[in-house]
């Protein structure tokens, strides 16, 4: 019989969100609202960003960064990541160019980078890999060196930074509040950027092409009225989801505290590992630890996750296949090697880690991982 039963992850949910959501029902405000507003000056204010811009999904976010910046070249991309960064490129009419990872980070290798790059480069998608901030300072050096403009998958990374910087603040960035992030709003994402025209064209073209929101049309003379200036699509987050958000914010630095604290409990008990290699941070570098990720053997790692579920442990892998191995991508193109990606796509394991986990659970899961034949 199992001992416990630990899930991959929990969003932490109080009574304060249940409140405020609360709130937003009485109100019958549900649409994009006033808290949407407020979601935004607290989010812009952490990161460091001029502008946020609140919209339904990080992959809308990443869908609507491409458009605005008028990319329809080529954006290169690691293979290791979730499909949503290749499906946003490839909807908004540019190509991805798939290159490998460090095998270390697990993040988008610099070099690789360079060796990718063509005259139909446009921009490159960083994929900040399970929390873990990648190499922005190589990766700045290399963009601005060939004029391309960066967009940052910053989906796992709220609150991890490099050097004191977030991740999101040097061009657009793309964040997620699925409820497996550090903070949620069930369904959400947000685009940040210092750049004005690209937050106006943003906000216009995530609502139908519309100017300006039903919230900031209540004090117009004729609010009624609605401008189109643009082709848009329907990618708002509501005010019910941006009340949760507001109060995930306030909560935000003391659950990403948790998570660092169950980390360093996780390196300390698998540190020595005959077969369990645990996850590095360079220095200068702050992991937000959206996920734990340990890398296994390939020829073990299935039945150390079967293993590990039948011991009650939500285990799992992000990402195995890699992008380019699904079959509708197995025809793009690559800009270099992929090996690295691929194996590490077959020796990587998710381990179980949110702010509702204490000690015992972490010792649980190592005793079990160490209890494997």
């Amino acid at each position: 019989m199992k001992e416990r039963e630990i899930p991959l992850c929990k969003p932490a949910i109080g009574m304060e969100e249940i409140a405020s959501a609360t709130d937003i029902l009485k109100s019958g405000w549900m649409a994009h609202g006033p808290k949407n507003h407020e979601f935004e000056e607290l989010f812009k204010d952490y990161i460091g960003a001029r502008h946020a811009v609140t919209m339904n999904s990080c992959t809308s976010a990443l869908h609507l960064a491409i458009e605005a910046l008028g990319i329809g070249g080529e954006v290169i991309v690691p293979s290791f990541t979730f499909v949503a960064s290749v499906n946003a490129i490839l909807l908004a009419g540019a190509e991805p160019v798939f290159v490998d990872i460090d095998e270390k980070t697990r993040n988008i290798s610099p070099e690789r980078i360079r060796e990718a790059i063509t005259e139909k480069t446009e921009a490159i998608m960083v994929v900040h890999y399970a929390g873990l901030p990648a190499d922005m300072p190589k990766i700045i050096e290399l963009a601005e060196t060939h004029q391309l403009r960066i967009i940052e998958d910053s989906a796992q990374c709220i609150g991890g930074r490099y050097f004191g910087v977030h991740p999101g603040v040097y061009d657009v960035g793309c964040f997620s509040f699925f409820p497996t992030k550090n903070i949620t709003t069930g369904e959400g994402g947000m685009l940040t950027t210092n750049d004005d025209k690209i937050a106006s064209a943003v906000r216009s073209i995530c609502a139908h092409g519309i100017d300006s929101s039903t919230y900031s049309r209540e004090k117009e003379k004729k609010p009624w009225l609605r401008i189109a200036s643009r082709i848009g699509y329907n990618f708002r987050m509501s005010n019910l989801h941006a009340a949760i958000g507001v109060e995930q914010m306030k909560k935000l630095d003391r659950l990403n505290m948790k998570r660092r604290k169950l980390a360093e409990r996780y390196i300390d008990r698998l540190r020595g590992s005959e077969f369990v290699e645990p996850p590095m941070v360079p220095e200068g570098f702050d992991h937000a630890w959206q996920m734990f990720t340990v890398l296994i053997q390939p020829s073990v790692r299935d039945n150390l996750l079967f293993h590990l579920g039948s011991n009650g442990v939500g285990a799992s892998v992000h990402f195995d296949p890699p992008v380019h191995e699904q079959p509708i991508y197995q025809d793009l193109k690559k800009g270099s090697s992929l090996a690295v990606t691929e194996n590490v796509a077959k020796s990587i394991i998710s381990l179980p880690i949110y702010p509702g986990m204490d000690m015992d659970d972490v010792d649980y899961i190592c005793d079990i991982i160490q209890s494997f034949p």
